[in-house]
């Protein structure tokens, strides 16, 4: 008897590697339920949101570099995934979205959860295609798995319910799929003119990000023939910060100055695996050259006087042959030293705990860091979550940091932490989530539950959308809508089947989170922290600063004078910097 469709699809993504499918069952999704069922090779795993299944399948995507899979039933199903299929296309993670649809003779009727797949997941995916027959079904699905692992990014195959119980036949295309990381390297030429911009330059930085995963050596070996300081993104931080003498630490709205001027007082930036966004903290009167695996993104940010495509690795290692070793180290030394001025004043943040009801942020995720085990995946928040996370999260060259870096969403660290503790049970997985994110997504924790997930769920609880909050200020806005009224998330937790604290003494962190990361299973530790902890950029400019001003001056006439108190003592050493 001839397999279903259904059956063959699961057959091809056991066959290329898929280990589960995130999704919630129902409706034209029934049959490849029931296929996974009768396949013992492949988990599904019953999220109680579709886009935590899509954020899920893109973390263990980025994180084991074999493609994810989620799945999403007719209308509600598919509008459902697409945030996290935005955000796993953004953060170039593999992965496929099964798109069941309603039956292929309704299509264009305005059927009962009718949507149009391919005009709704086009912006997010390379590739997105609909069925509908039993000889276009196993063709399609090579393509869009081949694409997804060669682009790095999503691919949609639509699949009516009724297509996916008729009976397979056999496919003229390959039934298996190849990934071929190709090995690119910029011509000899062209790595000559580069190599002659930095040999005739004295102030020479190197600016990483995540495309230097795996040329942590030739990074190390570059920055010291040319006694060039390292500056690096957030998301490349975990590649790059580790065992480095050169190292300056982050530029952008999360960085620090010494990344930011180490940049700016550069004769020559050379820009390596980045797509770094933030045009305001790329300087403009020097020389930039940029080598990127992907040609388009060549020169898109900043004003690019050499761009080169090819691999990082690669393309250091041809490099390092033609330039001539620098001995001045006069301008390294310098950002050294600023790099270590930079990193008293952050330990210093750390050092006052805060008080009841506000825990100072910086020393929560100070201890994090020191309790958190060598090879821990940590996931981040978008929002001050996140700043605190860049500024005190250690790299050990090991580790794993995942967040919304290019998307920007809030709500990814929970959803993200269950693909990451799916994917590597033997790690330590801890989430670090705003009140704000969790909030969007305590369904998920029943998920954490049911599975036996050994997550560590740390909430900065500031009862505010905190990053929200603070735009508002700098742009001389009094806050507005953002305060959260939230319930007791530790309750939540323990109604929900795990074991949960609140921490509302900073005295009490500390023994709070040796508890929970000694416990077996899952654990919510809700941290009260301070909602007028200020996250400065590496460089204020004068109008933020006159916008601040201007918001405590509203605050002030509007009657909520103990707020702009609060936030000057909360505040007390980042106001001293910025005059």
């Amino acid at each position: 008897m001839a397999k279903k469709i259904a059956e063959q699809l699961i057959d091809t993504l056991v066959e290329s590697g898929v280990e589960r499918i995130y999704a919630v069952t129902g409706d034209s999704l029934n049959e490849v339920n029931e296929a996974v069922r009768k396949n013992h090779k492949i988990q599904w795993i019953h999220v109680r949101h579709e886009e935590t299944g899509a954020y899920a399948a893109a973390a263990e995507a980025q994180l084991t570099g074999r493609i994810g899979c989620c799945a999403g039933s007719s209308g509600p199903g598919h509008v459902h995934l697409i945030n996290g299929l935005y955000d796993a296309q953004r953060s170039g993670a593999p992965v496929i979205a099964i798109a069941s649809t309603i039956p292929s003779g309704e299509f264009g009727t305005e059927y009962f959860q009718e949507t149009n797949t391919i005009k709704l997941f086009n912006d997010c995916s390379y590739y997105n295609e609909v069925a509908t027959t039993p000889g276009q079904f196993p063709r399609m699905l090579q393509s869009a798995i081949q694409t997804a692992i060669t682009r790095k990014g999503v691919a949609v195959v639509g699949l009516p319910g009724d297509l996916a119980k008729a009976s397979s036949v056999s496919a003229d295309s390959s039934v298996k799929n190849y990934p071929a990381p190709p090995e690119v390297c910029p011509a000899e030429e062209d790595l000559a003119q580069l190599a002659d911009l930095l040999n005739n330059h004295k102030r020479i930085t190197l600016f990483c990000g995540i495309g230097c995963r795996g040329a942590h050596e030739e990074v190390i070996a570059l920055s010291e023939k040319l006694n060039a300081p390292v500056v690096y993104t957030f998301k490349g931080k975990m590649e790059v910060q580790y065992e480095n003498p050169y190292e300056v630490g982050m530029t952008g709205l999360l960085g620090m100055p010494s990344g930011y001027y180490s940049m700016h007082e550069a004769e020559v930036l050379l820009m390596l695996g980045t797509d770094f966004p933030y045009a305001a903290f790329l300087p403009d009167d020097i020389k930039i050259a940029q080598i990127d695996i992907k040609p388009e993104r060549l020169g898109r940010r900043a004003k690019v006087d050499i761009g080169l495509c090819g691999d990082v690795k690669m393309s250091i290692q041809a490099l390092l042959r033609m330039l001539n070793p620098k001995t001045d180290d006069t301008f390294l030394l310098k950002q050294l030293k600023r790099y270590e001025g930079v990193k008293k004043d952050l330990a210093a943040y750390t050092e006052d705990k805060g008080d009841i009801n506000k825990t100072h942020p910086e020393y929560v995720m100070s201890e994090i860091d020191k309790l958190a085990s060598d090879d821990a995946i940590f996931t981040v928040d978008t929002g001050m979550t996140c700043v605190w996370g860049a500024r005190y999260l250690q790299a050990t060259g090991k580790r794993h940091m995942l967040g919304s870096f290019n998307h920007g969403s809030m709500a990814n660290a929970l959803p993200q932490a269950i693909g990451a503790a799916l994917a590597y049970s033997d790690r330590q997985v801890i989430a670090l989530c705003g009140d704000g994110g969790l909030s969007m997504t305590l369904g998920d924790l029943e998920t954490i539950i049911q599975y036996k997930l050994p997550i560590k769920i740390i909430v900065f609880n500031n009862r505010s959308l905190g990053m929200v909050k603070l735009e508002m200020e700098v742009d001389g806005l009094p806050d507005w809508q953002t305060n959260m009224l939230n319930p007791d998330f530790a309750q939540v937790a323990e109604a929900m089947g795990m074991t949960g604290f609140n921490v509302s003494d900073p005295e009490e962190v500390l023994t709070t989170l040796l508890n929970a990361f000694e416990l077996d299973g899952p654990v919510l530790v809700n941290i009260m922290t301070d909602p007028n902890a200020l996250a400065m950029p590496p460089k204020i400019e004068f109008g933020q600063m006159v916008g601040f001003a201007q918001s405590m001056y509203k605050l002030l006439i509007n009657g909520r004078s103990q707020e702009v108190i609060d936030t000057i003592n909360s505040n007390y050493k980042h106001i001293r910097e910025v005059f």
